[in-house]
C-alpha cells in the first residue's frame, strides 16, 4: 500500500527570551512511502471499564528529503487515512525512515 499524506514536526522554543513557557511550533510536509504494516489493537483502560483506546501498530517507510533527515528527532506525528496519528518509533534506514505508529495524536 503507497503512502502520500502529511508529517507534523513539532519544535518547541521559549514564548520570549525571559519566559518559562515554551511554544510548539508544528510544521507539516507532504512525504511519499510505503505502508509496511498495517494493523490495530484496542488498549484497554485500567481506570474506566467503558470505552478502549484505539492504537495502530502500523510502519510507514518515508522517502526522506534533506528536511526529514535533519529533523527526524521533531517528528510528532503522522496523517494516515484522515488522522492523526503519533509516531511512537523511528528507526534511519537510509534513505528511507522506518516510522511505527501508535494512539491518536492530540496535540
Amino acid at each position: 500500500m503507497r503512502y502520500f499524506d502529511s508529517i507534523g514536526f513539532c519544535e518547541t522554543e521559549p514564548e520570549d527570551e525571559n519566559s518559562d513557557v515554551w511554544v510548539a511550533n508544528v510544521t507539516e510536509k507532504k512525504y511519499y512511502g510505503d505502508v509496511i504494516r498495517n494493523s490495530r489493537r484496542l488498549q484497554a483502560l485500567e481506570y474506566t471499564s467503558t470505552n478502549d483506546d484505539v492504537n495502530i501498530s502500523n510502519q510507514i517507510s518515508l522517502m526522506a528529503d534533506k528536511f526529514a533527515l535533519e529533523h527526524f528527532h521533531e517528528i510528532r506525528y503522522a496523517v494516515f487515512m484522515g488522522h492523526k496519528w503519533k509516531v511512537s518509533d523511528i528507526e534511519f534506514q537510509g534513505p528511507r525512515l522506518l516510522l511505527t505508529l501508535g494512539g491518536v495524536y492530540n496535540g
